[in-house]
């Protein structure tokens, strides 16, 4: 089943076309022709022109938003790296699907819908209305083992894959991801650490509020981690299945799909990004079809960015994950389409457009 899993993923993969430069600068044409400085608005210009390239042309359509929050239990939390226990997970999953979590909140504002996977919870899910792509009730403990089979990874990755697709198929324009899981950062931090080949404490944080002494000792978790199992950079669906969780793998699928299907997706925070960087090698032009919505406040989130050639616009400190930061795009997305859609040109208004100084 493996190597089935294994065929199966090359073969999607191989056939992912870079996005469209062609349509990016003729999306970008058309910003400047709008009656308006320059590249006034900045970023949010250039993640219009991405949003053509992935859509490969400048009439670009984004209507239709969904987040999707990969959800999954993580055994590293045995080692006292977190403040609360595994149990939370299938609590904040159900409040996903009840449509009370902070992302629920903050997508209604946004006008995009929420889509709540079960990808690994431990706990048992009782609410109608979370997908269930259960590969596993937790992963095991990096400390002590891999957390999860080679097989198990591309079956979570596969799963990521075929949400995007369906997703794509109801007609939505933009997706987002998000996540879920008690001990996910570190695993993200774990995987971040191999990927970025820097050292366990320049990119590990407190997630969600360690005091120093917890910090110390999840530092020390990760450390252990790697040295137990030798993760190469790579390979990574080995570092994927050593160090991380069912949500980063349902995650690494998403970005894939996003990909394969040509639909752009908005990354939050560190697990996004640690999913981002094992999506990336896995096949290349990924980066493409990838916005960055925020720099978050967990120290690999700016490095991982850098790696991903990719820029946020948001500056705000976050470190609530749930895709809740991705959600925050959206409307300035939606500001600057209105713009870009709506404004008129220099020529309508029968006035001198603005002429290019470069440095």
């Amino acid at each position: 089943m493996e190597e089935y899993y294994r065929q199966q993923l090359s073969c999607l993969t191989g056939k992912v076309r870079p996005a469209s430069r062609e349509a990016a600068l003729e999306c970008s044409r058309q910003w400047d022709n709008i009656a308006k400085p320059l590249k006034g608005l900045g970023q949010l210009e250039t993640m219009i022109c991405r949003i053509a390239a992935v859509q490969r042309t400048a009439k670009v359509q984004i209507g239709r938003k969904a987040v999707a929050v990969f959800c999954g239990d993580n055994g590293v939390t045995a080692e006292g790296v977190t403040q609360t226990d595994s149990s939370v997970t299938a609590v904040v999953t159900e409040n996903f699907a009840r449509g009370i979590a902070s992302v629920n909140r903050m997508a209604s504002v946004a006008g995009a819908d929420v889509v709540p996977v079960d990808m690994g919870v431990a706990g048992e899910i009782r609410v109608p209305g979370v997908r269930n792509c259960k590969i596993a009730p937790g992963t095991g403990n990096i400390r002590r083992e891999p957390a999860m089979t080679q097989e198990q990874a591309l079956a979570a990755i596969h799963e990521g894959i075929r949400l995007a697709g369906e997703l794509q198929d109801m007609g939505y324009d933009l997706l987002a991801a998000g996540e879920m899981g008690i001990g996910n950062t570190t695993t993200a931090s774990a995987i971040a650490s191999v990927m970025l080949e820097e050292s366990v404490e320049a990119v590990t944080g407190r997630g969600a509020g360690l005091p120093r002494e917890g910090l110390e000792r999840k530092i020390t978790v990760i450390r252990d981690a790697i040295a137990l199992h030798h993760p190469d950079p790579e390979d990574p669906l080995q570092v994927l299945a050593c160090l991380g969780g069912f949500d980063i793998a349902g995650i690494t699928g998403f970005l894939l799909g996003g990909a394969i299907y040509q639909i752009p997706v908005v990354l939050d925070g560190l697990i996004c990004l640690a999913a981002a960087l094992l999506a990336q090698k896995l096949c290349p032009p990924v980066t493409g079809y990838l916005l960055a919505s925020h720099m978050g406040k967990e120290p690999a989130c700016e490095k991982a960015l850098g790696r991903l050639g990719l820029k946020p616009v948001i500056y705000g400190d976050l470190a609530l994950g749930e895709g809740t930061g991705a959600v925050m795009l959206f409307p300035l997305l939606d500001m600057a389409y209105e713009v870009y859609k709506e404004n008129k040109t220099f020529s309508d208004i029968h006035i001198e457009a603005y002429e290019k100084f470069e440095d």
